[in-house]
């Protein structure tokens, strides 16, 4: 797989392969395709040219590729062929496989097939998105040429068939009626007449005719070459073959547990495009992070099997050299199938090349070499910006099924080239990279199959994203859907277990077993840097709360649910069901806020304070990044119970303003509980940090107030990249303290839990007139966060998916972008001041103020320039520490605060 992105010199191009591929010539055409799945290898993962739905449906053994899943909930599995299509220019083309039952014995199932797919998506549907198609007839899902298991070949219509409105899943069985059976031409033969069903070679061919094509279709006992059925389908329009090819398996011959094997898959023919760039694997992709000059990189892999190669290396090179250099050997682990690497003393002189180099076993005694390049950049160029991208929300489909851009949203080009566009100098994935019921149901148990359930989803995001990951260092953090949660409360990592009256979900904890998060934390989380606690909350589940500096600014990184209380245990009287209280008569307001109930922990907040104060290593701003703002923004209908109802409610013109909302209270925002999230905020604002996070699926930007409003620091929640929870916010009541032509739903506000919040911009889902409008009507997209450091300004941007930042104008969503300056993030309003700093030799020193009626630090902050005025919220006396952190630090004390009116000076000398 190559791609294409831009960085800061202009467009580069890393391939992500490959000196050697595992298919081999059976002609001398480009075109030409062998499969050779590897004797005395047994894995899951089925090879870099492939993919297969699902993961856990397919597996390689004996030399062969078997389908392990035959249940009629799960029909015709496909394993898709990434390096190879039919192309849209006429020509010839044949292909042919050996394929028989994995259960030998049993008896006959007549509407078992196995055979061919093809003509899947075409040129107007990328081949990531057409390597899903599966399980379900729909637009764009091409033709199966097939014998059933009686051994009659057949050809079947997958392109048209039952609409599928499910917002989730396309599981359960399909009526044979709905992948309609096409009127052959010509057949002959008269299949398995005598027994049950056994290896065919299976032969398809197609010749244009007049602008269409006529395909025949062979099985052949492959002892003896005679006929045991064929068909002839003349006039097949050309839209109906071109596209994408797989091998298809659906139920079992013989009525056992698994379906159709293969082996020998061949293709030829001048109508073949060869595509050797698309390959996906053996290094699936990475992530990578730099702090304080650690380089951490975790390379993931597919499941491989335990006689594959254990270990990989990491190598670099300088920008233009020639030479790589191994920097880092390391293995896979079981279950997560991840490769970290760790380089301590990271110090290079500019941009570096690295790759990951794998041999992928190609039998018991041979093995061949692949490669995946990417791309550290140095510390950001731009010496006045640090710029960062921000996204949540990873969902690719939301019913009305079509295996095209209309019906499934996969891969986000759009997106992602709008992203490198703004050159970010790093990403931020705040959480629900996978949706457990996306596309496919999900797989809870046993753990075994969870996890490849979960890994299956997991790859769609790597494959989607990698060509940002690969040359730009990322956060990602995990959220309830990752971890297989419609909500999640941590309640310190122990197990979720069902009581009387509560779900397992609503008793607190964590319902998939600890080797299932600790697997998931592994892919997402372990190239991070170390974590600040590493002791395992309950059960022995990991953490990975921590802080990363990359170009003097400094990032919190929190897990906000891992310690979260759960709202149905801490306040039984609410009556709470999924975050939503039952009981009409409790007021979350004046009840809720109980006390013991915890948002993020005593580990999370004595990091937070400890983080706050460290501005050493040259950091110059500081943000806090995490999984859900600290405010419930969302309003609901007057008559609504809960957030059910999002899905369904109409999504109106943005003319129109729905009248009678009601304030939600919905304790799986972090506005809940309101101590906690008090406690969080007074940390924060120590720090003069913006919050950036994700998970409510409606982008807003607003100012937090603690004791009142706007005394505490800016947020952003950025839009989801996929939306199939499109809240909204309509308050009834206008905002107070508006600024002019702000709409009314801008303003001073207090949410349904009663904290105060300041709402400046608001993305709600309106109708847009783009399709598909099931998409961009929940108003998707992505943020960017630009920090000057000149300045000290930081400018907030939200953008649409649908639209292109490198055109001139380009729209972001109405009320953005918002710029304000870093002090900002600490409003609270000064009762006074300590006398003026004078700083001689030394510019921009950090400043930290200390009350030493308590000994708490009131705020830490690099300041701009030699001369800086303090604040306090108090009058009293106070301790200054001015200079730079383990360097050079000077301590005044016994400083008596000042009126507004009074002035007053300190010089200090370096």
């Amino acid at each position: 797989m190559s791609r294409r992105v831009e960085g800061r010199s202009g467009w580069t191009w890393f391939p992500a392969t490959v000196l050697l591929a595992l298919s081999v010539a059976c002609g001398g055409a480009p075109g030409d395709f062998q499969s050779a799945w590897p004797d005395g290898i047994d894995r899951v993962w089925v090879g870099p040219e492939y993919f297969a739905n699902r993961l856990a449906d397919w597996r390689i053994r004996d030399g062969r590729l078997e389908c392990v899943e035959a249940r009629r909930n799960f029909p015709w599995r496909t394993v898709h062929l990434l390096t190879r299509s039919l192309g849209p220019r006429p020509g010839s083309f044949s292909m042919e496989v050996l394929t028989g039952p994995v259960d030998a014995r049993g008896r006959v199932v007549a509407e078992a097939w196995s055979g061919f797919l093809i003509g899947a998506g075409g040129q107007h549907v990328d081949y990531r998105l057409t390597a899903l198609v599966h399980h379900r007839p729909a637009e764009d899902g091409g033709l199966l040429a097939v014998f059933n298991g009686r051994g009659l070949v057949a050809f079947r219509n997958n392109s048209a068939g039952a609409r599928v409105d499910s917002t989730w899943s396309i599981g359960g069985p399909v009526d044979p009626a709905e992948v309609a059976l096409l009127d052959a031409t010509s057949t002959a033969g008269a299949g398995f007449a005598d027994g049950p069903s056994r290896p065919l070679l299976l032969q398809l061919s197609g010749e244009p005719e007049g602008g269409a094509y006529d395909l025949t279709l062979r099985a052949r006992d492959p002892d003896n070459g005679e006929t045991v059925s064929e068909a002839v389908l003349e006039g097949v329009a050309a839209s109906q073959v071109d596209g994408g090819l797989a091998l298809v398996s659906h139920l079992s011959p013989n009525g056992g547990e698994s379906g159709f094997w293969f082996r020998d898959w061949k293709i030829s023919g001048d109508k073949v495009e060869a595509h050797d760039d698309r390959l996906f694997g053996p290094i699936l992709s990475t992530q990578y992070t730099v702090s304080e000059h650690v380089l951490k990189l975790t390379a993931q892999m597919g499941p491989l099997g335990q006689r594959d190669t254990r270990r990989a290396v990491l190598q670099t090179r300088q920008s233009g050299d020639d030479e790589w250099r191994t920097r880092a050997e390391s293995e896979w682990i079981d279950d997560s199938y991840t490769i970290p690497f760790r380089v301590e003393d990271w110090q290079p002189e500019g941009d570096v090349e690295f790759r990951v180099v794998y041999d992928l076993a190609t039998g018991a005694q041979s093995s061949r070499t692949y490669d995946y390049e990417g791309r550290i950049p140095a510390e950001p160029l731009r010496e006045d910006e640090f710029v960062l991208a921000a996204f949540t929300g990873h969902k690719i489909y939301t019913g009305g099924l079509e295996w095209n851009h209309d019906g499934i949203w996969f891969p986000h080009d759009e997106v992602v080239r709008a992203v490198a566009h703004h050159q970010p100098d790093l990403l931020f994935f705040s959480g629900d990279q996978v949706y457990e019921g996306d596309l496919t149901p999900a797989v809870s148990s046993p753990v075994d199959q969870a996890l490849l359930d979960y890994l299956y989803k997991w790859y769609r995001w790597c494959w989607a994203f990698a060509p940002l990951t690969r040359v730009t260092p990322t956060v990602t953090i995990p959220d309830d859907h990752d971890v297989y949660h419609g909500n999640i409360w941590g309640a310190g990592g122990r197990k979720a277990e069902e009581r009387q009256g509560m779900t397992a979900q609503d008793s607190g904890g964590y319902k998939m077993p600890p080797r299932f998060v600790n697997a998931v934390h592994r892919t997402q989380t372990s190239h991070l840097p170390d974590p600040f606690d590493p002791t395992p909350v309950d059960q022995g589940i990991s953490v990975y709360y921590t802080d990363l500096r990359q170009g003097g600014v400094s990032f919190a990184i929190l897990a906000d649910r891992q310690w979260k209380s759960s709202p149905s245990v801490a306040v039984p009287e609410g009556r709470f069901v999924n975050g939503w209280p039952q009981n009409p008569r409790f007021d979350p307001v004046a009840r809720a806020d109980v006390p013991g109930a915890e948002l993020l922990g005593q580990r999370q907040l004595d990091f937070l304070r400890q983080w706050g104060a460290d501005w050493s290593s040259g950091v110059w701003m500081k943000l806090v990044l995490s999984q859900t703002i600290f405010s419930n923004l969302a309003t609901l209908p007057p008559d609504a119970a809960s957030g059910a109802v999002l899905p369904s409610l109409p999504i109106q013109p943005p003319e129109v303003y729905p009248e009678g909302f009601k304030l939600a209270a919905d304790a799986d925002s972090n506005g809940w509980p309101q101590s906690g999230r008090a406690r969080a905020l007074r940390e924060m604002r120590k720090a003069f940090a913006l919050h950036v996070a994700g998970d409510q699926h409606l982008a807003s930007t607003i100012q937090y107030g603690v004791d009142d409003w706007g005394d505490a620091g800016y947020a952003l929640c950025v839009p989801s990249i996929g939306n199939t929870w499109p809240r909204r916010w309509f308050p009834s009541v206008e905002g107070r303290n508006r600024r002019p032509g702000a709409p009314r739903y801008t303003g001073d506000f207090r949410d349904g839990f009663g904290n105060r919040m300041t709402v400046l911009a608001v993305a709600n889902p309106h109708q847009t007139g783009r399709q598909p409008s099931n998409l961009h009507d929940r108003a998707p997209g992505y943020g960017i966060v630009r920090l000057d450091r000149s300045s000290r300004s930081i400018t907030i941007e939200c953008w649409p998916r649908w639209s292109d930042p490198g055109n001139p104008g380009a729209p972001q969503y109405p009320g953005w972008p918002v710029t304000l300056q870093q002090q900002d993030n600490y409003g609270r309003k000064a009762a006074a001041y300590l006398p003026r700093l004078q700083i001689e030799g030394m510019a921009d020193p950090v400043v930290q103020v200390i009350d030493e009626s308590n000994d708490e630090i009131v705020y830490t902050l690099r300041i701009q320039g030699t001369d800086y005025r303090a604040k306090v919220f108090r009058p009293g006396v106070y301790t200054l520490k001015v200079g730079e952190p383990g360097r050079d630090i000077k301590t005044i004390e016994g400083i008596h605060s000042l009126g507004p009116s009074e002035e007053g000076s300190l010089r200090l000398v370096f």
